[in-house]
């Protein structure tokens, strides 16, 4: 009996489901719901800058740093191997009615240059192998924070060189096109934009 009643209301369900769905597309299909929602640019402008700064990949990255101060009285020395995160994409605020084109289903955009957007050290994987101070010297306190900071530009510098930025703005694309194809249009087409 209860195995009976739960099918039913599965079935009933699945019904109710499948008119609703079938009722949206004979909407459609009769103009009653637009095909395109984004009839114009400023419309556009608004639903892509809500993604804001669009970060489209992750690079995570090991490094190691050598760092060497040698002076006549003696040496300062750490060993750091750095673990690191390099996220990259495109700050989609800075678009504006003019990168934006619309003609009937097709829609230009001439999106800005993708950055780097955060670069940082993942402190539970990043370790001091060695820090040495020789025998004349002061221990430098600060030593460490130095190469910290140097390793994230060295992370910077190798995520650039590995092409981050070349894929922060190919995903870029794909996610675009395919919120703005999900959004009635029938073509996107993109161009950068010299800043």
């Amino acid at each position: 009996m209860k195995v009976r009643i739960w099918m039913l209301a599965v079935i009933t369900v699945l019904l109710l489901v499948c008119g609703v769905l079938l009722g949206l597309g004979l909407a459609r299909l009769t103009g009653l719901i637009p095909k395109s929602p984004y009839l114009n640019t400023s419309t556009v402008i608004r639903q892509v800058q809500a993604l804001s700064e669009l970060v489209t990949i992750k690079y995570v990255l090991e490094k190691v740093i050598v760092f060497e101060d040698a002076k006549w009285y003696g040496e300062n020395r750490v060993i750091l191997i750095a673990n690191g995160v390099v996220k990259a994409g495109i700050d989609l605020n800075k678009l504006t009615p003019l990168d934006i084109q619309i003609n009937e289903g097709t829609i230009h955009i001439k999106l800005p240059q993708e950055q780097i957007t955060d670069v940082y050290l993942d402190e539970r994987k990043t370790q001091v192998l060695e820090h040495s101070t020789g025998l004349l010297r002061l221990f430098d306190k600060d030593l460490q924070q130095n190469i910290r900071q140097k390793a994230v530009e060295d992370l910077r510098r190798a995520a650039r060189l590995d092409g981050i930025l070349a894929d922060a703005r190919t995903r870029a694309e794909i996610q675009l096109k395919q919120l703005l194809l999900q959004s009635g249009f029938t073509t996107v087409v993109f161009t950068r934009r010299l800043d």
